[in-house]
């Protein structure tokens, strides 16, 4: 069994470790963890998206971008 856990390193306290000790009772289990990325540290991440984010942010500070209706994207 897997479980994936997200959530702010506050909200480690006893009742998560509690939590972990009941869903894997008996188990021997592995825990990793990682530090989640927000969307733009993503996106700069990778240079192929970072060069089209920075083109994107560039030709809006100039003005050329086009306004767009929610209502018309389907």
């Amino acid at each position: 069994m897997q479980t994936t856990f997200k959530l702010q390193s506050e909200e480690l306290d006893q009742s998560f470790l509690n939590a972990i000790k009941s869903l894997f009772k008996g188990k021997s289990i592995s825990i990793t963890v990682k530090a989640d990325l927000d969307e733009t540290e993503y996106l700069l991440s990778n240079p192929v998206m970072k060069k089209r984010l920075v083109l994107a942010i560039e030709k809006f500070k100039k003005g050329q971008f086009k306004d767009v209706d929610l209502k018309d994207l389907k």
